[in-house]
């Protein structure tokens, strides 16, 4: 029995699900997002709250189904809430700045390093060490996070480089081993 996939999705106001078949598409105020899901799993809209199904007790539909009802709250959060990671940057020098929709970085190399923004994320820089990856698809806000931090992934010595806000750095002790 799978527990994440039993639980109602309750839809709020301003978002609109479209239902074609396996193709499901969510409208909300920040936008709209699509997904095919798999034959194995129906999705339904009553009242406001919409309900992932299984076929059948197979392990592979029961696999798809605390998937698929993951990934369409997902939407539903996304088009009406949005997401953002937030890094942060560490280091003596070590700065970002917007040029356009893209992000420049200087973090240490003889040149700056830009990260263009995919279609659908924009990047906010309030401080010069502090970034925000902002969009309404989960899965891609993710990945441009992880993309920006890969460009300087915080080392354990000194702790400089984009780290996630909050995230620990296990620290090492140098040569001396003091």
């Amino acid at each position: 029995m799978s527990r994440i996939g039993n639980a109602p999705i309750t839809v709020p106001s301003g978002v609109e699900i479209t239902i074609d078949g396996p193709e499901v598409t969510v409208k909300g105020p920040k936008g709209e997002l699509s997904r095919r899901f798999p034959e194995r799993v129906t999705v339904s809209v009553e009242d406001g709250v919409a309900k992932v199904t299984r076929i059948d007790d197979s392990r592979e539909s029961k696999a798809l189904h605390g998937l698929s009802r993951a990934l369409l709250a997902n939407m539903v959060t996304g088009v009406s809430e949005g997401y953002r990671k937030d890094l942060e940057i560490q280091g003596v020098g070590y700065r970002a700045q917007l040029k356009g929709r893209d992000l420049e970085l200087q973090v240490g190399f003889s040149h700056p390093v830009t990260v263009p923004a995919p279609e659908g994320i924009t990047f906010e820089v309030p401080e010069p060490t502090k970034i925000s990856v902002v969009g309404i698809d989960k899965e891609l806000v993710g990945q441009t996070a992880a993309v920006v931090r890969k460009v300087r992934p915080p080392e354990p010595y000194k702790g400089k480089g984009i780290r996630y806000v909050g995230e620990y750095v296990r620290r090492k002790a140098g040569k001396a081993g003091k």
